[in-house]
């Protein structure tokens, strides 16, 4: 008989690329994993993971007992969903993964609430980007996904998953102290042709968002230093060595040297927890929903997408 946690890791292996993204995301070492999966391939007298590079490949017989897994890890999901649903008490394992800024801004005190509320409930967090986060929670390896999106860039929710709205995050004009905007209140877009920008780099949603404003109002904006890190914008930015945009979410204290000014119209980006369909009946995903909610300090300004 095939045991289930080694279908289980061979599956996450499936899912995550590698035997080290797939161990971090069942909470084992590699080594344990890799265990697993060779006493899945004595049990099946199959050779299921190939060395390709630096990395693995799934054999041909490997992707087959794959989509087996994924039917009986659905199943057993269900089951698991059933039986806490007729408790009505939070519990059981839940995985969670959330975008970098939601996972220092947000996640700490809405873990801490869930741990001091319901101890049954054993809840991990993962930081991930939302392009990587959405697919796994359509796949089954994460349970509840924390994402964001931006009105250039809407939110593409896989089949099988919903969705519910956190909160809206305005994003604001970071300047150096003695800049021209730093005595203002507000900046126009149309303000901004000239200035030095530092930014995330090409790829990120937040420096499409600054290529596609600017050039909607006639200028081509010239970034002159690029990080991915809000820290370290920030930091750039107190040098005196450009401006930035940047949401208020997990961005922290402001140093000295550095000054928030509004642009308008406000940028906004808009957060989510998406689960896969039927799993809100999961008390423990419905309740760590309610308390993201909660946790935000403000409601969403605009009707969901």
């Amino acid at each position: 008989m095939l045991d289930l946690q080694r279908l289980r890791a061979l599956h996450a292996v499936s899912v995550h690329g590698t035997v080290g993204a797939a161990a971090g995301a069942l909470g084992y070492t590699p080594s344990a994993v890799s265990q697993q999966i060779a006493k899945l391939e004595r049990e099946t007298r199959t050779v299921l993971l190939e060395r390709e590079g630096r990395g693995v490949r799934l054999t041909a017989e490997a992707l087959q007992l794959v989509d087996a897994a994924q039917e009986l890890l659905a199943i057993v999901e269900r089951a698991e969903t059933e039986l806490e649903e007729r408790r009505g008490v939070p519990a059981g394992r839940l995985t969670v993964a959330a975008f970098a800024s939601a996972a220092r801004g947000l996640m700490p005190s809405v873990l801490a609430d869930l741990n001091r509320r319901h101890p049954a409930v054993d809840a991990r967090l993962s930081e991930m980007d939302p392009h990587i986060s959405m697919g796994l929670v359509a796949k089954g390896a994460v349970d509840l996904a924390v994402v964001h999106d931006w009105d250039i860039s809407p939110l593409p929710v896989p089949p099988g998953v919903e969705q519910a709205v956190i909160g809206d995050d305005r994003c604001t004009l970071l300047v150096p102290e003695g800049h021209p905007f730093a005595g203002r209140a507000s900046v126009r877009r149309e303000d901004l042709g000239a200035e030095r920008w530092v930014c995330q780099p090409p790829g990120r949603v937040c420096h499409e968002w600054l290529v596609r404003t600017l050039r909607a109002v006639g200028y081509e904006p010239e970034i002159v230093h690029q990080a991915d890190e809000n820290p370290t914008l920030v930091a750039l930015v107190a040098g005196g060595l450009g401006i930035c945009l940047i949401p208020r979410l997990g961005r922290g204290p402001l140093p000295a040297g550095v000054v928030e000014v509004e642009l308008e119209p406000t940028p906004v980006r808009r957060l989510y927890a998406l689960w896969r369909k039927g799993a809100a009946r999961r008390p423990a995903i419905a309740e760590t929903v309610r308390t993201l909610q909660a946790h935000w300090p403000e409601p969403a300004t605009h009707a969901p997408h």
